[in-house]
């Protein structure tokens, strides 16, 4: 699955990228209809630990999902966020097949 990764208020290393992009490959195990996925990464300007955003908007026919999670790190971002996408692709699946 191809990942649009943008990160906002700074760059983003390819190591982070590279990790985003294992992760959300994995979604395709769950539901493999997604046309295409968006991650954004920001960085608010507080002095708050979890300052740190990450939103992921998955979109499969007919339907879209976003998540936004915010955490000390990015990488514990995309895992609450992927976990709970998971959960929605699941559900959504299980819709189809009851109406087929």
């Amino acid at each position: 699955m191809k990942v649009n990764t943008q990160s906002v208020n700074f760059n983003a290393d390819q190591k982070l990228i590279n990790f985003i992009q294992q992760r959300m490959d994995k979604l395709d195990l769950f539901y493999d209809k997604v046309i295409k996925s968006e991650v954004f990464l920001k960085l608010e300007n507080t002095s708050d630990k979890e300052n740190k955003i990450f939103e992921a908007k998955v979109s499969v026919p007919g339907d879209s999902f976003v998540v936004k999670k915010q955490c000390k790190t990015f990488e514990e971002g995309a895992d609450m966020a992927i976990a709970s996408l998971e959960r929605q692709l699941k559900k959504r699946k299980e819709k189809l097949r009851a109406h087929l």
